[in-house]
């Protein structure tokens, strides 16, 4: 356990030291491809100096460095090919690694929580959650029931007075005699107010008969 746990850091440092050094002979192997195009272009420009000059000889030993020079690009070309490779499977196989202990540190991780938390410790506090829930429930139901005289209130009769309330409520609604709306006011156009007869004027004999009228009472 010890020595995985003290050689992971050993083991990253030593894939990002390897990177870096094929790094750095990647970055030196491109100088000298630089330095041997350059020589190879100078050989040609001077193979077309002394084909000018008509030295054949020269023209042609000049074409053969360009020759050699270009081997050698060719070959180290090769070598970074072969480079580029290598740093492809080495940051796969970092990438691969880490991917490893990070699924390694979950699985310990789960296996740890699963441990602390195992099925009989869920089933019983499963079943004293349940307990006490139920306890709880006859709780309230016992705080419901009614004690005392109230307890002995039968509810069928309640209900049947309750009803015989509501009967005699309605007959005496029935019963009430109906109110009459006044009369509303007749309306009477303007200009056409009923004409009083105008009082008549007593004659002599009206007065003799009132008279005798009221004699008779007498």
């Amino acid at each position: 356990m010890f020595t995985r746990i003290f050689g992971k850091p050993k083991q990253e440092a030593n894939a990002l030291t390897t990177l870096d050094k094929l790094n750095e002979t990647l970055e030196m192997l491109e100088k000298k491809e630089k330095v041997l195009q350059k020589k190879a272009a100078a050989e040609v420009e001077k193979a077309k100096e002394f084909t000018k000059a008509k030295n054949k000889r020269a023209a042609i030993q000049c074409l053969k460095r360009k020759r050699l020079y270009e081997q050698q690009i060719e070959q180290l070309g090769n070598f970074q090919l072969r480079i580029h490779d290598q740093m492809i499977l080495l940051e796969g196989a970092k990438a691969t690694t880490e991917t490893v202990d990070a699924l390694r540190t979950g699985a310990a991780a789960m296996k740890a929580m699963q441990k602390a938390t195992n099925i009989d410790d869920v089933d019983k506090t499963m079943d004293e959650i349940n307990e006490q829930t139920e306890n709880m429930k006859q709780i309230q139901e016992a705080l419901a029931t009614p004690i005392g005289a109230a307890a002995d209130f039968d509810e069928d009769e309640l209900e049947a007075e309750l009803e015989e309330l509501e009967g005699a409520e309605l007959e005496e609604q029935l019963l009430q005699p109906a109110t009459t709306a006044p009369a509303a006011p007749v309306q009477v156009p303007a200009g056409r107010l009923p004409v009083r007869a105008a009082p008549q004027k007593r004659t002599a004999e009206d007065d003799e008969l009132a008279a005798l009228q009221a004699e008779m009472a007498l």
